[in-house]
């Protein structure tokens, strides 16, 4: 499947080294697993797991406009943001491929397995973090949030977890995270729910799911996985909030899964 640059504004710059961090090379990997950060995210926020998931080569999606990207203009359009990360992860298949997202990023990793399954490449598992199998919330909880409002993002932020109160605080600190977390948000909230690929009209997605949620997750992502994919649901509780995985990130979890997986192709 061939990206049409007039509607795909990642288009000319969905190259691997761009889109993708290794967080530590495997010599003979039997998956390669694909992560998606959070809103207002970064690579970084897995730079370890790399080292955690013995035999699985793992890769932290780079979005633009922050870190290593911060000179680029942020992400408008999840669907092509999650088309522009397909593209980069396309040369990685000949391993099994595993995505996971955390929160928001859970339905850029939705879109992207129906991206790459577009392209003939069917991923083996998709892990939905911070994410529940759930109708989606109502017209009015899906409303969107003030983005402009800076103490409330940074409110919000608190109130998730994931940030370092000092941290947040700090003037510079907001300065430079706070336009590419407010534009996170308009992004994920212009991907409304039941539109587009994920309307649930039809399976998005063949390969199957685990979804992880902390049993204190009051801010969970809802999102019918069992109707979003044609592939098994498996549901997976977790000791914790939003952000569980900054203490226990689920890494036996996902070897578990992963190894072995079956071959590609």
């Amino acid at each position: 499947m061939t990206t049409d640059p007039t509607t795909d504004p990642y288009h000319a710059s969905a190259d691997t080294g761009l889109w993708l961090h290794r967080t530590a090379p495997v010599a003979d990997p039997v998956a390669r697993l694909i992560c998606f950060p959070h809103a207002g995210g970064s690579a970084s926020f897995f730079r370890d797991w790399g080292h955690r998931i013995p035999g699985v080569e793992v890769y932290a999606v780079r979005y633009p406009g922050r870190a290593e990207r911060l000179a680029e203009p942020v992400a408008t359009d999840l669907r092509a943001l999650a088309r522009a990360v397909a593209d980069a992860v396309a040369p990685l298949a000949d391993r099994p491929l595993a995505l996971f997202g955390h929160s928001m990023g859970a339905p850029i990793a939705l879109e992207t397995a129906a991206a790459l399954e577009a392209r003939g490449i069917d991923p083996v598992h998709l892990f939905a973090s911070g994410s529940r199998d759930a109708p989606y919330p109502s017209a009015e909880d899906w409303a969107d949030p003030d983005e402009d409002d800076d103490p409330a993002v940074i409110e919000r932020l608190l109130t998730l977890g994931g940030t370092d109160p000092e941290l947040a605080a700090d003037p510079e600190f907001q300065e430079l995270v706070l336009p590419y977390v407010r534009a996170d948000a308009a992004m994920f909230h212009a991907y409304a729910p039941g539109s587009g690929t994920d309307a649930g009209r039809a399976p998005s997605v063949r390969c199957p799911v685990t979804t992880l949620t902390g049993d204190a997750d009051a801010d969970a992502d809802c999102r019918p996985w069992s109707e979003l994919t044609s592939g098994c649901v498996r549901e997976q509780a977790v000791r914790g909030d939003h952000f569980y995985l900054v203490a226990a990130p689920p890494h036996d979890l996902i070897r578990d899964t992963l190894t072995p997986v079956p071959a590609a192709g």
